[in-house]
């Protein structure tokens, strides 16, 4: 078979981990590879190079994607699906490997239903998939904001101030509960428990009364204070929306290290680590995690497991529906906020 492989979405750290795994275990089962340019623009624009073992050798350890990508939809665009199914069969491509997060992937399922040849691989670095336990790009995002918190505990402490750390995570705080915790945080702000800034200045102040002088405070971008007057939902950066709707976030950093000063008297500061986390070489174990998730992948072709996607279930990565991991957003587990918790102030 001649098979393509995209990635769409967000770079995330591992992709070309799994790139590579999928191109090497294909060919070794005597296919032809095809890399797609761009995401789901390049199946639309016809943007194609070949794939071969001189193509992925020495980008295990590299950051990106050799092939790009962007936030194409499908099905945004007019006659979109019956386009990617027409330019498939002009230029001979029989089967589909989709990389991406719940955007790429819900493209991938819809295709799936109307006949295309079409296997998933989950990526995002906010963990919020279903059906798989980990995603790649998660814990090198992790490790990331982890190491900056570090560096940021000295400078708080020798200035006696506030640092408020804004991490990724548009509905899910897996970040900035893992990194929080990682990082001895004092205070970690996630999408799915509202908070109060009178409760978050309030912690401060009896943390600051106890002997403190400095304190750090993590805070997912997705963030959410509870309804009051004068307070405010998600911190958006403005109010345009990309082709699956979704608007962009970014500044919640900024507003609250204006209101914890502001409320509390203590001088406050706000860093946030943007594209950073999705950015440079990739943790050991997101490379093998890539790497067995496209060896997976490629298991899924050879099987004619079509509209199935590679998951991590335990140490085991196994195939799942599509349509199981794209059903709904997979959120924190509130027990891993208890624990967080127990460290506060």
């Amino acid at each position: 078979m001649k098979i393509g492989v995209l990635t769409g979405g967000g770079d995330a750290p591992g992709l070309n981990a799994v790139i590579r795994a999928v191109v090497r275990k294909c060919l070794a089962n005597g296919h032809e590879m095809i890399g797609i340019r761009e995401g789901w623009r390049g199946i639309l624009e016809n943007k194609y190079e070949t794939l071969d073992r001189n193509s992925v050798s020495g980008i295990l350890h590299r950051g990106g994607t050799i092939l790009a990508t962007s936030r194409t939809n499908v099905y945004k665009t007019e006659d979109g699906e019956a386009k990617v199914i027409k330019n498939m069969k002009d230029n001979g491509i029989d089967a589909l490997v989709a990389i991406g997060g719940e955007d790429t992937l819900g493209v991938a399922s819809k295709l799936a239903k109307a006949g295309v040849k079409i296997v998933g691989v989950p990526k995002t670095i906010d963990n919020d998939l279903s059906a798989t336990d980990f995603t790649f790009g998660f814990d090198t995002a992790v490790n990331v904001a982890t190491e900056a918190i570090d560096r940021l505990h000295t400078t708080a402490e020798s200035h006696n101030r506030v640092i408020v750390v804004e991490v990724m995570g548009r509905h899910a705080g897996w970040i900035a509960a893992y990194a929080g915790i990682a990082g001895g945080a004092d205070i970690i702000l996630v999408p799915e428990i509202p908070y109060d800034i009178n409760e978050v200045c309030d912690t401060l102040h009896k943390r600051h009364e106890g002997g403190k002088s400095f304190s750090i405070v993590v805070a997912s971008e997705g963030a959410v204070a509870k309804k009051k007057e004068g307070e405010v939902g998600m911190i958006l950066q403005d109010q345009k929306l990309d082709s699956f709707g979704h608007v962009r976030l970014g500044g919640i950093g900024n507003f609250l290290a204006e209101q914890i000063e502001k409320i509390t008297g203590y001088e406050t500061r706000s860093t946030v680590l943007g594209h950073i986390q999705r950015g440079g070489t990739p943790t050991a174990f997101d490379r093998v995690l890539g790497t067995r998730l496209g060896f997976c992948a490629a298991e899924l072709v050879e099987e004619n497991k079509w509209g199935y996607m590679a998951a991590l279930k335990g140490t085991s990565v196994v195939g799942v529906q599509l349509a199981e991991a794209t059903g709904e957003l997979k959120t924190i587990d509130l027990q891993l906020m208890d624990v967080a918790n127990t460290f506060f102030g």
